[in-house]
């Protein structure tokens, strides 16, 4: 069995932090790396690690001193790249809880060219899903009942827990395993949707445009306690009705940083996130559209930019640049141009903004499905949109490798 480094950034969650390291050594031994990132941490965190580390020759640790928060898209690589010794590493979250067997069914299935994802075993916080088996074993490590899971897990069916009645389905989402020189070749996360938000989605579509297999296995399993990081002000406050209570609890840093990861994304991927009901990437085609839009307010300026390649409009434009750069890493003028520049893009939609309606802007925010489905070489109207299409290339296995 190949050892596996797991990859583990955290920041002001050590109560946690040390029930997710007591799991991997208590039920998967001494034998694999754990890599821990603090990220500027204010509750002890340091100091622990560092006790931790004196003792436990297999456990690497790094601190990001601040004054300012890195976020687990850049800690994860900072791990990778500069501590873990492995082959296999693994993102893990520090409220996490490794159950026995995890390691050997990570192995059986990875290889170079794969990527394994356990299954998720978690408390009724948030809805069901066919991904992952959700259970009530505690939601705070003081009332975590491990006899109990134990207990469960050995009672049910011999050959897998999956809903689906197989052993293993195509979704991916963390914890997952990777070998290092696979997850370097594309680059690792991408700087763009740091410290948090959507870098997940982001190297899950590259994974597949490289060509990687996804593999989710339903014998291998943590216990997520989930939400227990920087999103929620108040992550371990006890929910006694037994409701979905993490919605509306985000604090105002992590709404924003979610908003301008959002964007991002669409800027590079032209459209949301998208999966099957397991959770495997969907992809859409990127193509190289360009708006042309008279009558255009700085509202449209903002609703309109990220959703195609170049934007252009007649007032306005600067104001929107210098407002917005600043939520990016993409280098706006080369985006957001005069209405009277030259337009090279493949695809040109031209209309009036002060006709666009909620309903009309849907049908701009679907385009790329619209083309894939029915484009064609030429000019078209519909309603107030007129559509150039000057060639349908697609672009988006541009986005496989990562080199900012």
């Amino acid at each position: 069995m190949e050892t596996i480094s797991f990859i583990i950034p955290s920041r002001n969650n050590l109560k946690y932090l040390k029930w997710s390291y007591n799991s991997i050594r208590k039920n998967l031994g001494y034998i694999h790396e754990i890599c821990v990132a603090d990220d500027f941490s204010d509750d002890e965190t340091w100091e622990w690690l560092q006790e931790i580390s004196q003792r436990d020759k297999n456990m690497k640790i790094h601190r990001n001193e601040g004054p300012t928060r890195l976020g687990h898209t850049i800690l994860y690589d900072t791990l990778i790249n500069n501590y873990a010794t492995n082959n296999i590493v693994m993102i893990y979250h520090a409220d996490m809880y490794a159950l026995p067997g995890l390691d050997k069914e990570v192995n059986k299935y990875i290889k170079k060219g794969t990527v394994v994802s356990a299954t998720r075993i978690e408390p009724p916080l948030h809805p069901d899903g066919p991904e992952k088996i959700l259970i009530d074993f505690g939601i705070e490590p003081e009332e975590f009942d491990e006899k109990g899971l134990f207990s469960w897990l050995s009672s049910s069916p011999e050959l897998t827990h999956s809903k689906l009645g197989k052993e293993t389905t195509e979704g991916i989402f963390a914890p997952w395993a990777i070998y290092k020189s696979d997850f370097q070749a594309i680059g690792g996360h991408d700087p763009l949707f740091a410290p948090q938000s959507k870098e997940d989605s982001d190297i899950f579509n590259r994974f597949i445009l490289a060509g990687y297999k996804l593999v989710q296995t339903w014998k291998g399993f943590v216990y997520h306690m989930t939400c227990r990081g920087s999103r929620f002000a108040d992550g371990a406050k006890r929910n006694p009705t037994g409701e979905v209570f993490m919605k509306n609890r985000e604090t105002d840093e992590w709404l924003k940083q979610n908003e301008r990861s959002t964007r991002n994304f669409i800027r590079k991927w032209g459209q949301m996130v998208k999966h099957d009901e397991y959770l495997k990437p969907v992809i859409p085609p990127k193509y190289n559209i360009g708006f042309i839009i008279d009558n255009i307010s700085d509202e449209l300026w903002r609703a309109l930019e990220p959703w195609c390649s170049t934007i252009y409009g007649k007032l306005g434009w600067k104001d929107y640049i210098k407002s917005e750069q600043k939520n990016t890493l993409y280098d706006l003028y080369e985006r957001v141009k005069p209405f009277d520049n030259e337009k090279n893009n493949d695809i040109l939609v031209d209309f009036d903004g002060s006709q666009l309606t909620n309903e009309r802007f849907q049908f701009l925010t679907q385009l790329p499905d619209i083309l894939k489905d029915s484009g064609e070489i030429g000019e078209m109207k519909y309603g107030i949109f007129r559509i150039m299409i000057n060639g349908l290339q697609t672009y988006e296995k541009e986005n496989i490798i990562c080199e900012r």
